[in-house]
């Protein structure tokens, strides 16, 4: 598989990564082995998870099986801290919080150190410096190689840049975002993806696939083994089932058809080509899933049905993004 740098650090990664929301909840560990070694035999690299998968049980079937099956070096281990399951909270980005959550996540995945540590998601009540101090504690201490963030809005990644270049040589600057983007999702290119591009942010894309829709297996109905039968993730799938959505997949569709693939294909073909794109983050719930979603490494879209799909699923921006005196 084709290795990308990381945003303008050193770190190469594969241009497709291995997502874990699913692990040791609705994949179970021989679901897991099975995508962690189709993964890497394919060439794979990159592996996100975050504390909060499974309620750290992701963190921990990962730590298993790379112990078993797989040499730690031949990773990119990812993982994430700040999101809380409390009653009267959901983020924490204290640095009390994050360095104690990283520490666990270590113990979990049985390991030193993550090459990617990210702030799952902006902490409005704590002070932005004191979170990214405990960024850079996490990679003067060793214990993080890498940082980013995740689920930041455009004004947020910029803030935080701007600390972190104010002293670049004592603060770690933010190698890359991860947040949804896909067909179904271009909300990203409004202000998030040109700030990542000028800070030199690899953007990490999650939900590649508008979470299973962009598939086309909801085109005439509800597959019962799906995510949009499952209780707990049916509301997740459901934003993607409207009537918009639903034109945009028969494009997808009617593009896969032209080229004899699949939609799976096309949708995520046009992902990783765009600029700015490190590498999107595959959600697969089978091996067989997995397989589908890596066979895209021989396969580029023409230049007109990159157009094609670019209009039909255009994000209506218009001021501040375009010269006011147009509009």
């Amino acid at each position: 598989m084709e290795q990308r740098h990381l945003g303008r650090t050193g770190l190469r990664v594969s241009r497709l990564g291995l997502g874990t929301l699913t692990w040791a909840r609705d994949t179970d560990d021989r679901d897991a082995a099975d995508q962690l070694k189709t993964f890497w035999e394919a060439g794979g690299t990159l592996v996100d998870t975050a504390d909060v998968y499974a309620d750290g049980g992701a963190e921990y079937l990962l730590g298993r099986l790379v112990e078993g099956m797989i040499p730690r070096r031949d990773l990119v281990i990812a993982t994430k801290a700040g999101s809380v399951l409390e009653a009267d909270r959901r983020v924490d980005g204290s640095r009390r919080h994050l360095l104690a959550a990283l520490d666990d996540s270590l113990q979990r995945l049985g390991t030193d150190y993550v090459d990617l540590w990210q702030v799952h998601a902006f902490d409005p009540y704590t002070p932005l410096e004191e979170t990214l101090q405990a960024l850079d504690i996490a990679v003067s201490s060793g214990r993080a190689r890498y940082v980013g963030v995740t689920h930041f809005s455009g004004w947020q990644l910029a803030k935080a840049a701007t600390w972190q270049l104010a002293a670049p040589a004592v603060r770690t600057r933010l190698a890359s975002a991860q947040m949804e983007y896909s067909l179904l999702q271009r909300g990203v290119e409004r202000e998030v993806l040109p700030a990542a591009v000028d800070l030199g942010l690899g953007l990490l894309p999650s939900s590649p696939l508008g979470r299973g829709v962009l598939t086309g297996k909801y085109r005439h109905a509800t597959p019962p083994d799906s995510r949009g039968a499952s209780e707990h993730l049916a509301p997740f799938v459901a934003p993607y089932l409207d009537d918009a959505a639903g034109r945009i997949v028969d494009a997808v569709a009617t593009a896969a058809d032209g080229l004899a693939v699949t939609p799976l294909q096309v949708a995520l073909c046009w992902l990783r080509d765009r600029p700015g794109v490190t590498a999107p983050l595959l959600g697969a719930r089978t091996a067989q899933q997995l397989r589908a979603a890596l066979s895209v490494e021989t396969l580029s879209l023409p230049d007109e049905i990159r157009r094609a799909l670019d209009d039909v699923s255009a994000p209506v921006h218009r001021y501040p993004d375009h010269d006011w005196s147009t509009l």
